[in-house]
């Protein structure tokens, strides 16, 4: 049987498989087998992405970087779940994060 993607899965499969990969993580932190973990929280990440609407993430946004605070990410390009840029604070390398770990800034209503 072929594993189906994450853009193929149905709002509530995809909180299911959340909720799964979450048990999963959380026991592998605790027997500390922090590679294990490292693949879960990506796989969490992913999942959540495809929760999010792309259409919310535009060229040229800035977002804080979840799990790396102070770490700011600019969009030049959105490519499905992704969006392609650069930290501010790094050296301008392009790079693509699933959109669940943009954060969005707070804007000053005035």
């Amino acid at each position: 049987m072929q594993e189906k993607r994450y853009s193929q899965y149905t709002e509530y499969e995809l909180k299911q498989e959340i909720s799964v990969l979450n048990e999963k993580a959380k026991k592998a932190e605790q027997m500390g087998m922090v590679n294990e973990y490292a693949v879960l929280e990506r796989k969490i990440a992913m999942a959540k992405a495809y929760l999010l609407n792309p259409d919310d993430f535009k060229p040229g946004d800035v977002f804080e970087v979840e799990g790396d605070p102070g770490s700011y990410f600019k969009i030049d390009y959105m490519n499905g779940v992704f969006a392609w840029g650069y930290r501010l604070n790094g050296d301008r390398t392009e790079e693509a994060l699933p959109i669940s770990l943009l954060i969005k800034l707070r804007q000053n209503q005035e």
